[in-house]
């Protein structure tokens, strides 16, 4: 069998110190390749357009621009864009949220451990699944509670599209909800695609996100 080759990661944060030790944990594991730094929002679209890299460590705030605007500069213009996972400070920052709804993949905090940075590196590089904790789902609560009135779409999802956005909800991935629900994966692929339509999202991440913002997460 032909192994796979290395997961390309680009780090952005503007502490030296961060990339350091984030470079140093991920350079030690044989199918892991740091392809570039960026102390800056801007420099980590330009390193992110130079290197193709598979996923960004991404931190919210940044020089020039932040992270939040690196990362819908980043998934908005490139064909095949990286996973970007947001790696901050604090677990309830609104920049978190609105990172997300930037469409990156999760987040991580800069406290977790070495084990739990690299697992978070394979599992959005390798699958679908988005790393979705539930600090992120009490903040999505709290805009929820702004908007009282659900939105169209919700109604118009049917019962099958339904299922799949709640399973997307919880982490699972398209194979894990083929299992799930008992059908083809290609059957979960063209309910996905249909879910994101009907939500208006470019990826798994936005569709999540329009999920608890329309209290959709709250209802059966």
């Amino acid at each position: 069998m032909t192994p796979r080759p290395p997961i390309r990661v680009v780090l952005a944060d503007d502490e030296l110190m961060v990339r350091t030790a984030l470079r140093a944990i991920l350079s030690a594991e044989a199918d892991m390749e740091v392809v570039g730094e960026a102390a800056t929002g801007a420099e980590a679209v330009a390193v992110v357009r130079e290197r193709a890299p598979d996923v960004v460590l991404m931190d919210v705030r940044m020089p020039e621009i932040d992270g939040i605007r690196a990362t819908e500069q980043i998934l908005g213009t490139l064909d095949e864009p990286p996973r970007i996972v947001v790696v901050t400070t604090f677990e309830n920052d609104s920049y978190v949220y609105d990172a997300l709804r930037a469409g990156a993949a999760g987040f991580l905090l800069k406290r977790a451990d070495a084990d739990a940075l690299v697992q978070a590196v394979r599992l959005v590089a390798r699958s679908d699944t988005l790393l979705f904790p539930a600090a992120v789902r009490a903040l999505a609560a709290e805009h929820a509670r702004a908007h009282p009135a659900p939105p169209g779409w919700v109604a118009r999802l049917t019962g099958r599209e339904s299922e799949v956005l709640r399973l997307m909800a919880a982490g699972l991935t398209n194979a894990e909800i083929a299992e799930r629900m008992e059908v083809g994966p290609a059957t979960v692929k063209s309910h996905v695609a249909a879910v994101l339509a009907k939500t208006g999202s470019r990826d798994r991440t936005q569709a999540v996100i329009a999920a608890y913002e329309a209290g959709f997460m709250n209802t059966r």
